[in-house]
């Protein structure tokens, strides 16, 4: 790339917005899936959304590839910066525009926190419902990136339930805006579409989001096991004796052992794994459910329950789980976040052969997941120092993701695809499928400019090979190797 060529995309941008020095992309060369690193050619820092269409039209016009980049949590990769290509930073487009509490929607920019929109709503009584373990730190723009789904999907679902209307430029250039404040649109849904693809289409620049009453009333019980399998059955229990609570989480001994390291969570006794559930709603109904819940969990052998008494206990209960990831890295040095899912019946047969697996790798492997959908989130522990970790990890890694595709599952649940996932893909799709996908992908980034290298297989699908050599391979930014 041409110094004339970087001096023209520094004038798209005031003095001191694009980063070009080694020490200032360093902090950009991965994302949380720090397995991966790469180099990017310089880091944009917009502060506007006309900025951004500047940038992402610049890019067209040069063929220049481009990742856009949130608070960078992504655990498969999917932040990853191109060699060769540039990183758009979304960070200083922080401004809710628009909170509407009669019509219980928010209009913001990409780069507004996760937790902020519930913060901002709260003296309303309303909550932005998706709610990722890194929700405190994570991007809206990220999260529609990657339809993230948060510990509370089971009753809410993950976030392409809650997007009311998307305002974005794609990868041509052009930019558009799909929906609006109400869910009454005709035609196709193209903010669902938007939603998830991963950075392969644009950059979305406004999102209008629904807002939901927060609940009247919580009761959150943290019980106690001896097994895995134990905590399992229960949570087959309540789910078919008809509750629907607010979450349903599981975390393992080992995940335990992190938690109490990282912020000195209290579990029961003995226990080698503990389930959360969290009821919540209408004072009544939850009193009503409570007692159901109660005599279930009774019956499933607990070696002790624990209802949250107050906000601080609830508060206390979640703290625990939600520091599970970052948590793990007070016992070893380097892990790997897996996302597959399988269907519920099959959770103890799946957390069974997962720790079989784990045993014959002799690596360690801690497990916390949303029971309630039966998406897995096993953390695999190893030294990145170490000869081969790395590819055993992986190796392992790969292994849960065909076992969960076996199952009748999937490979990801809400951590996307990225680079993490990609050479899994055709275990789950079958060619024509993968095809079709990239000729989709095709249609709004004809370039292959926007996060190339993210989601689909090594060798790229017949609908960008129809020009012979992809024009990122022409410039020997991607191989078919």
């Amino acid at each position: 790339m041409s110094a004339a060529v970087l001096q023209r995309l520094a004038a798209l941008l005031p003095p001191g917005r694009l980063l070009e020095r080694p020490e200032h992309l360093a902090a950009y060369e991965s994302d949380g899936l720090t397995a991966f690193r790469t180099h990017p050619l310089a880091v944009a820092v917009p502060a506007t959304t006309d900025e951004v269409i500047a940038l992402v039209r610049f890019c067209q016009a040069e063929r220049l590839p481009f990742v856009a980049r949130g608070s960078g949590t992504s655990l498969s990769g999917g932040s990853l910066p191109v060699a060769g290509g540039i990183v758009i930073a979304l960070n200083r487009l922080t401004r809710i525009l628009r909170l509407d509490p009669a019509q219980r929607l928010a209009v913001v920019e990409p780069g507004v926190i996760n937790l902020d929109v519930t913060l901002a709503a709260a003296p309303y009584g309303l909550h932005f419902a998706p709610d990722p373990s890194s929700q405190s730190i994570c991007t809206i723009g990220g999260n529609v990136a990657f339809n993230s789904g948060g510990a509370h999907c089971l009753k809410y679902g993950m976030t392409s339930n809650h997007v009311l209307g998307i305002k974005a430029v794609l990868a041509t250039g052009e930019v558009v805006e799909w929906g609006g404040p109400s869910r009454e649109n005709l035609g196709p849904d193209w903010c669902g579409l938007f939603t998830g693809n991963e950075g392969l289409f644009g950059i979305a620049l406004e999102i209008t989001l629904q807002l939901l009453p927060r609940a009247e009333c919580f009761h959150t019980v943290l019980a106690g096991y001896r097994t895995l399998e134990q905590a399992g059955d229960a949570v087959s229990a309540i789910i078919a004796s008809g509750l629907l609570p607010g979450a349903i989480e599981i975390m393992d001994a080992l995940a335990l052992e992190a938690a109490v390291a990282a912020v000195h969570a209290d579990y029961p006794a003995g226990a080698e794994v503990v389930l959360i559930v969290e009821l919540e709603g209408p004072r009544e109904v939850v009193a009503a459910d409570r007692a159901r819940l109660d005599a279930i969990l009774a019956a499933s052998g607990p070696i002790e329950t624990r209802p949250a008494r107050d906000a601080t206990e609830r508060a206390a209960i979640w703290k625990g789980r939600k520091s599970a990831f970052s948590a793990v890295g007070r016992l070893s040095p380097d892990f790997l976040v897996q996302d597959g899912v399988v269907p519920r019946r099959h959770l103890g047969e799946a957390l069974a052969r997962i720790r079989d697996m784990a045993i014959a790798a002799g690596i360690r492997c801690a497990n916390v997941f949303h029971a309630g959908d039966g998406n897995l989130h096993p953390l695999i522990l190893y030294n990145g120092r170490e000869s081969g970790a790395l590819e055993r990890a992986e190796k392992l890694a790969g292994s849960i993701l065909k076992m969960c595709v076996e199952m009748g599952g999937s490979i990801t649940g809400e951590h996307g695809v990225g680079v993490e996932k990609r050479d899994y893909l055709p275990a789950m799709f079958t060619p024509d499928e993968i095809d079709c996908m990239a000729r989709l992908r095709a249609a709004f980034d004809p370039l292959g400019i926007a996060n190339p290298g993210k989601m689909f297989p090594t060798s790229e699908a017949p609908a960008l090979q129809q020009h012979g050599l992809h024009p990122l391979e022409k410039a020997g930014l991607i191989s078919r190797e």
